[in-house]
């Protein structure tokens, strides 16, 4: 089984299908909660979260022989930024595409899948 990355990419201070009352809120939730239930029963669930926008960044800069150095926010200045993710399992691409296709039904945003690369290295947890 391959592992795909699913980022959902959202643009700062746009809508974009966000949820604006608390009713809007609470069907977005109910749908992002089946999705997840149905990743999981079909075993595709890896992982997931949302992240904080674009301004709770920090970029580490820096290598071997030079300073590190840590600035606030993004590296790239940029309207879109990933919002949040998903981690699937999936037999191949078409399965993720399958998995994505569902998620932007779901939250109304754009999603980049890209396959892992196999390291070798198992995480605790066993994935």
């Amino acid at each position: 089984m391959n592992q795909y990355l699913l980022s959902v990419y959202a643009v700062e201070g746009q809508a974009n299908g966000a949820p604006a009352t608390a009713e809007e809120m609470q069907a977005f939730m109910g749908r992002v909660i089946a999705l997840e239930e149905e990743m999981d029963r079909a075993g595709a669930f890896a992982f997931g979260g949302a992240l904080h926008g674009p301004d709770a960044a920090t970029v580490v800069r820096g290598g071997t022989g030079r300073d590190k150095v840590t600035t606030d926010g993004p590296f790239v200045e940029a309207k879109e930024h990933i919002g949040g993710f998903y981690v699937v399992n999936a037999a191949d691409l078409d399965e993720a595409l399958t998995w994505a296709e569902k998620v932007v039904e779901a939250i109304d945003h754009d999603i980049e899948v890209r396959p892992f690369r196999a390291t070798g290295r198992v995480p605790a947890g066993g994935h």
